[in-house]
């Protein structure tokens, strides 16, 4: 059995790009979301984690599963791979990079050589869907 990094994340496509983070000191896009804190639900780590790395609002009630996706873990030994749960949802506020989010992009699906294997397969599929340009 493989080692699974488990993690909640936030998929939120505006014309056909797709907002990704990048932590300090690191060169790779991911997507705004993170880990469960014990007895939370994903909803309730969804809001959370976006609030610090994004400073903004996501509205729980309009929270909608968007899809899990699974890949080897970026920087990690082989055989420890990242399981992506994604949500959808509305937001109020001003995205903005906080915490440990050093900056913000919009990617399209020629972006997949700047992110992780997860979110590369997350292009992919937007892509093939006819939502990501």
């Amino acid at each position: 059995m493989a080692d699974v990094i488990d993690k909640v994340a936030w998929l939120h496509v505006v014309d056909g790009r797709l907002l990704a983070a990048r932590s300090a000191g690191k060169d790779t896009w991911y997507l705004p979301g993170g880990k469960r804190e014990e007895g939370e639900t994903d909803v309730d780590t969804l809001v959370r984690e976006i609030g610090e790395e994004l400073s903004v609002r996501l509205d729980p009630e309009t929270a909608r599963p968007a899809g899990v996706w699974e890949a080897q873990a970026h920087g990690r030994a082989d055989g420890v791979v990242v399981r992506m749960t994604c949500y959808t949802a509305d937001y109020a506020g001003e995205l903005a990079p906080s915490s440990e989010i050093a900056a913000i992009s919009w990617l399209t699906h020629a972006d997949r050589d700047r992110v992780s294997a997860t979110v590369r397969l997350i292009l992919d599929d937007l892509h093939t869907r006819g939502d990501l340009t």
